[in-house]
């Protein structure tokens, strides 16, 4: 199904409400589907926060082709919808979780996670990026119009995300295609 690039600042956007859409075993599937609802109570949010970031992580794949390594997040930032930042990555692999700031990013951040910062920070580190195999997540553009990979938004107490097609594009870094395929159903892309 061709894209069209008709989009504002040339930016392909497919909202994606499921993240359970895109797996392959029926064990991630329960797992995956639970993660847009977000739990009553205390931690409910960073909850479901964190099992969709893991579930973004485990769609992504390295140059170095292996899903099982451990990998670094590096949070910039302060996230809007989780104070505790601790991916829950489906299967094998894990995700290491570092605070950092703009000017002490360093290429061992596998995975960029921009939370509330300023507009010009957030476009150094997206610049920083490009070319780079570094995932980058934010949950500070629900619009994805600053350039990260995915965006989170919470909206009637769940979550769901955006996708960047050309942000992804740009890199090494490889997503699942049934990411794209499932957002152009959605009607984002198509």
């Amino acid at each position: 199904m061709p894209l069209k690039r008709s989009w504002g600042r040339g930016q392909v956007l497919a909202s994606l409400f499921l993240i359970g859409a895109l797996v392959t075993t029926p064990q991630m599937s329960v797992q995956a589907a639970s993660q847009t609802a977000v739990e009553d109570g205390s931690g409910g949010m960073a909850r479901a926060v964190n099992r969709m970031v893991g579930g973004i992580v485990s769609y992504a794949r390295w140059p170095d082709g292996s899903a099982a390594t451990a990998r670094t997040m590096c949070v910039v930032g302060a996230p809007r919808l989780a104070d505790r930042m601790a991916p829950d990555v489906p299967g094998p692999g894990s995700v290491t979780v570092r605070r950092t700031t703009t000017a002490t990013v360093t290429p061992e951040c596998d995975i960029l996670f921009l939370g509330r910062m300023p507009v010009a920070d957030r476009r150094q580190l997206i610049a920083w990026v490009r070319g780079r195999p570094v995932l980058t997540i934010t949950d500070d553009d629900a619009a994805c119009i600053y350039g990260a990979m995915f965006c989170l938004s919470n909206k009637a107490a769940s979550i769901s995300f955006s996708v960047n097609i050309d942000a992804i594009g740009r890199g090494p870094l490889r997503i699942d295609p049934r990411v794209l395929r499932i957002g152009g159903g959605k009607g984002g892309a198509a």
